[in-house]
């Protein structure tokens, strides 16, 4: 019949997948940006054989680490503000499950990927098949479950013709500002090659665009009243302000008004470093000026944030007598420490106050106030990124360096460990997606991959990825992929000798040195042997080189900027030197009973913050 067509399921995902477009700035764009893909017996023959027809329309890359590729597709989409994406596909089995942890990294951040996992066989006629799970009081439960609580919308195709009602549903949360985060739709290998007569009409082009959701009129109206009687306002912005697009309006808003800004790790970029409304980073990694102003703010406004325990200072940073108004396009955030809920988009939502707030201004004191912090942390950023040419090296050096290093729209990509707060608080840039950090999951082994799709999406930009040695080494694999598919990077390797971050957590909490840093792990007599970053970088295919003061780094970063593929430069560190200003307590556990006095000064200085934080309950 001329108005179907008879497709395999592999064949008709794929097709509808190339269907979908995006407006962005007035041009229409292909939805998904290419598909990662490593094959196994669960996709090879029947998805494989679909991508491979139309390879030249719908790009497919081959990675070496599957939970890497996923990174690499949460990072393109973060950093193209969730409008293009990326899916992903790996065999039945060990390759699905590898995603997991990725997935998790997508539903945490609100980042769409779309999760195309090989399945065991519908039919069980071969039962039990190779990398198969056998659960006994289940048949059927597949490894891919493990997909569900990860996943912002999950299915599993058993017949061709489900994917009528399945795929739109897929696409609805994919693009969805409040839902967006990761599908997964499970692919039994035999089902991926069953034909079916399809409707024509369910392959055609179908354009998304953007939803924006006006604000109530009722929540808009509070919201301005509670406004209008602060005198000490502080906002904070968040993710949400990259994702609606909303940074101009910001900064007209709190120019306007004189509001001061506080940025959390997604919001940072929302405005430039140096914008005078800018007080810098906010909460347990957060800029000294900018944690005195939320604990002497009388009202905070929180913008597209869903105000974490790092942004708070878990509870206890921001003043307890403080208001709080939250504009948010998601009503499961815009609640959350009790505040004013505005439910709506930034874009829209911030013009409205600020028309609505005519006449109004902030307490000229606490204006002033905000101005000295600003100088003053300013200065200290100044002084603590600048080149000392002192051993040992630190992290908050080698930023400075780095930060020097990058142009006006280059972009820094980072993730777990000790990196992050030290980049919250020093790294400086104007360009709104400069600063790319996932650290909502706080998942080592993010940075080289999420630098590989940060390039992906930005290929004019150089991507500066600052990566310990513990993260380095816990998942490295795509440095060949970024050789490969000719996507440089420049890896910047900060080796402290282990996990550094964690040592001085384990510190703070009482406890001694212990299986965190290399010299406290259990070892052979002669102790762990010393990474060499450089030749291993070399071996996977980039260019490298170790250098051992800040002057070399400076040196090593512009030869890296010239180099025609991935660039790895590697120096030492010292795990215990840190930025000391700024920053705020975060609520870790420390043991009620324990044998050593450390521990029992660090539960009396916990349980005396969690009065704090009580207050704030």
């Amino acid at each position: 019949m001329s108005d179907t067509l008879r497709l395999t399921m592999a064949q008709a995902v794929v097709k509808y997948m190339m269907a979908q477009k995006v407006e962005i700035g007035g041009e229409i764009k292909p939805m998904f940006a290419g598909v990662w893909a490593i094959f196994g017996h669960g996709n090879v023959a029947g998805l494989g054989e679909a991508l491979y027809q139309v390879k030249d329309d719908m790009p497919t890359y081959r990675a070496h680490n599957e939970q890497g590729m996923a990174h690499s597709a949460i990072a393109y989409a973060k950093t193209l503000n969730r409008q293009q994406m990326m899916a992903c596909t790996a065999s039945a089995g060990p390759g699905s499950t590898n995603m997991v942890t990725a997935a998790a990294v997508a539903h945490v951040n609100r980042i769409p990927v779309l999760f195309l996992p090989g399945d065991t066989f519908a039919t069980r006629m071969p039962d039990p098949v190779l990398q198969q799970l056998e659960t006994f009081h289940d048949h059927t439960v597949t490894t891919n479950d493990c997909f569900k609580p990860v996943s912002r919308f999950f299915d599993r195709i058993t017949r061709p013709e489900q994917l009528l009602t399945s795929l739109p549903q897929a696409m609805r949360v994919l693009t969805d500002p409040v839902d967006c985060g990761p599908v997964t739709l499970a692919l039994p290998q035999d089902i991926q090659t069953f034909a079916w007569d399809f409707p024509a009409h369910f392959f055609a082009e179908k354009v998304h665009r953007l939803r924006r959701q006006q604000p109530d009129v009722a929540e808009l109206k509070a919201a301005v009243e509670l406004i209008k009687n602060s005198k000490k306002p502080l906002l904070i912005a968040g993710g949400g302000v990259h994702y609606s697009g909303a940074e101009s309006a910001l900064s007209a808003l709190v120019s306007d008004y004189g509001i001061p800004v506080g940025e959390t790790q997604a919001g940072k970029g929302a405005l430039p470093w140096d914008h005078p409304q800018n007080m810098g980073s906010i909460g347990v990694t957060g800029a000294g000026s900018t944690n005195a102003l939320a604990a002497d703010c009388d009202l905070i406004i929180a913008v597209g944030t869903r105000l974490g325990d790092f942004a708070s200072g878990s509870r206890t940073m921001i003043n307890p007598d403080a208001k709080i108004v939250s504009v948010n396009v998601a009503p499961f955030d815009s609640i959350k420490h009790y505040a004013k809920p505005v439910v709506g988009d930034a874009q829209l939502t911030l013009p409205q106050l600020s028309q609505a707030l005519h006449g109004w201004a902030p307490d000229d004191a606490w204006k002033k106030n905000a101005t000295a912090a600003k100088a003053a942390w300013d200065n200290y950023v100044d002084e603590a990124t600048a080149n000392k040419n002192t051993l040992p090296l630190t992290d908050p050096e080698a930023v400075g360096a780095v930060n020097r290093a990058a142009g006006e729209e280059d972009i820094v990509v980072c993730a777990a460990g000790g990196l992050p707060g030290e980049l919250q608080k020093l790294w400086r840039t104007r360009f709104s997606r400069g600063y790319h950090m996932e650290y909502g999951f706080s998942c080592m082994g993010y940075e080289i991959a999420g630098g590989l799709g940060a390039k992906m999406a930005k290929p004019d930009s150089n991507v500066f990825v600052m990566v310990g040695d513990g993260s380095y080494l816990m998942l490295n694999s795509e440095i060949a992929t970024s050789v490969m598919l000719g996507y440089k990077m420049i890896l910047v390797v900060l080796d402290n000798r282990g996990y550094g971050c964690i040592h001085r957590l384990q510190e703070f909490c009482g406890g001694p040195g212990f299986n965190n840093l290399l010299d406290d792990c259990l070892t052979v007599p002669e102790g762990a042997p010393k990474t060499d970053f450089a030749g291993h970088a070399r071996a996977l295919g980039a260019e490298a080189e170790k250098v051992d003061s800040i002057s070399e780094l400076e040196a090593a970063l512009e030869r890296a900027k010239a180099a025609d593929k991935t660039y790895v430069i590697t120096l030492d560190t010292d795990a215990l030197k840190v930025t000391k200003e700024g920053g705020f307590w975060w609520d870790v556990a420390v043991p009620e009973v324990s044998p050593r006095e450390k521990v029992r000064q660090a539960r009396a200085f916990y349980e005396a913050q969690k009065a704090k934080q009580f207050k704030n309950l």
